[in-house]
């Protein structure tokens, strides 16, 4: 048995993928670990890919694309190691990032999910860990005013590079180590969600049950970010937006969840209407938004 089981969810992400892959076996040697893949119905030949150059891993093919939860408990329920590292296709591991992770792991005994620091195929950040959201901070983000605000007021998700490991609120989801004892005792990740969110739901329950989630920033991970979603441009966003709004149902109440939904209605109509305008202006030269305020209504059934 493995102590560390890396999970890779995948879905129409062959290439980068294949890099995802030989990361893992190029920076792992001195861990005790196992590779399972989740392919959720790619159509670009990844399955094959595996089978052929990557006989040590193993493949779960699932028949459509159940979703980030869906599959990342599906792999979670067939191996049995102390510890889970649940990493995207598009997240690639450096030199002894792995190790950071599983160190801090056995350092501290009631961490339930670990995090890394998260950076750019460039080597800038992304961020990393953040606090878990509210009505003000949602406020900041969707009227662009989270730009001009710092402080107390709309916390940085810049990652903290000067600083060790620490507990946070929630770590992103790229890369997450989490302990088997924490999920048997919290549950698996919730299948509400399709995607985005899922983790902000899951350290909120570990914590809730007395877990802790820690950022350590010692494990340095190249994320390249969005190269599923990509697939599906026009869908994301709603994804994004509905996955928020059933945190906030599920954690912080319905009245609060409703002020969020029409919070985003509303400015999502005031940038379509912007963009609509400028589009005619320039005679159809610059392109329409993603998503306008009928499909998000649609999106947002049943939430």
């Amino acid at each position: 048995m493995a102590e560390v089981s890396i999970i890779i969810l995948s879905w129409n992400t062959k290439d980068i993928l294949s890099e995802c892959l030989d990361a893992v076996k190029q920076y792992c040697d001195g861990t005790d670990y196992e590779v399972i893949v989740v392919d959720n119905g790619s159509t670009d030949g990844s399955q094959d890919m595996i089978l052929s150059r990557y006989p040590q891993v193993r493949l779960i093919q699932n028949k459509e694309n159940s979703g980030f939860a869906k599959a990342n408990n599906l792999a979670m329920k067939t191996c049995d190691s102390s510890l889970m590292l649940l990493l995207n296709s598009d997240a690639l591991l450096t030199e002894g990032s792995l190790q950071s992770l599983v160190e801090l792991a056995h350092h501290q005994s009631r961490a339930g999910i670990i995090g890394a620091l998260l950076t750019n195929p460039d080597g800038s950040f992304q961020a990393s860990h953040s606090p878990f959201p509210n009505l003000r901070q949602e406020f900041l983000i969707l009227s662009g005013l989270g730009r001009l605000v710092k402080g107390r007021w709309y916390p940085s998700r810049t990652a903290e590079t000067q600083i060790g490991a620490q507990m946070v609120d929630y770590v992103e989801g790229a890369c997450l180590l989490v302990r088997r004892s924490a999920l048997e005792e919290v549950g698996g990740l919730c299948e509400d969600y399709f995607m985005y969110a899922e983790e902000v739901d899951w350290c909120f329950r570990m914590k809730e049950r007395g877990w802790q989630v820690w950022y350590q920033p010692e494990a340095r991970v190249a994320h390249y970010g969005g190269a599923s979603s990509k697939n599906r441009k026009t869908a994301r966003e709603g994804d994004l937006y509905f996955s928020r709004i059933l945190f906030f149902k599920k954690h912080r109440g319905n009245t609060a969840a409703f002020f969020l939904k029409w919070m985003i209605l509303g400015f999502t109509a005031i940038k379509y209407a912007m963009y609509k305008l400028i589009w005619v202006l320039s005679r159809g030269k610059i392109g329409r938004p993603v998503i306008a305020p009928a499909s998000l209504l649609e999106r947002f059934q049943g939430v």
